[in-house]
């Protein structure tokens, strides 16, 4: 019996699975695309993304406030953040009137057994949609983003807003 079947089929089942996963983690796909995002570096801001436009830094590099941004109603949209160095120990993030929440800053000990470590990420509803009363008569709203952070302003963070 030749192994050439065998190892042909093994190669066709490699490529479908390659395929496949591929599929599923697709970022063309509208359903996980990135609208938003900003890396707040101290009282330095840089841009990625789309909707990157900063209008006014004020209070001592904290409060961050951006223009505009177009999202739809009844799409679930999900902040997501990485912390670097010695990130706020606190952010307020608001859109518009559609959402307003105040994340902490919160470690996790990682025991491998052989080290120990933390991961870092910020607690609290980072999730939300745009309601039919929220955005009356359009499929789509124009809101304003506001980052406000404090303790250990020197840190960095980056922050983006997926769909």
């Amino acid at each position: 019996m030749s192994k050439k079947p065998i190892i042909g089929g093994i190669i066709l089942a490699a490529i479908i699975g390659v395929v496949f996963a591929g599929a599923q983690i697709n970022p063309d796909n509208p359903e996980n695309e990135e609208v938003w995002s900003t890396r707040i570096v101290g009282s330095d801001v840089s841009y990625s993304g789309t909707y990157q436009h900063l209008l006014e830094p004020t209070s001592f590099g904290n409060v961050h406030t951006y223009s505009k941004i177009t999202l739809e109603r009844n799409v679930p949209y999900k902040f997501d953040f990485i912390p670097m160095g010695d990130s706020p120990k606190w952010i307020k993030i608001s859109v518009g009137n559609a959402f307003s929440e105040l994340l902490y800053l919160e470690g996790t000990l990682i025991d491998t057994g052989i080290s120990e470590y933390y991961t870092w990420d910020y607690t609290g509803n980072k999730s939300f949609e745009i309601s039919p009363k929220q955005c009356p008569n359009q499929k789509t709203c124009n809101y304003d983003i506001i980052v406000e952070r404090h303790g250990d302003l020197e840190g960095s963070v980056t922050i983006s807003l997926s769909r």
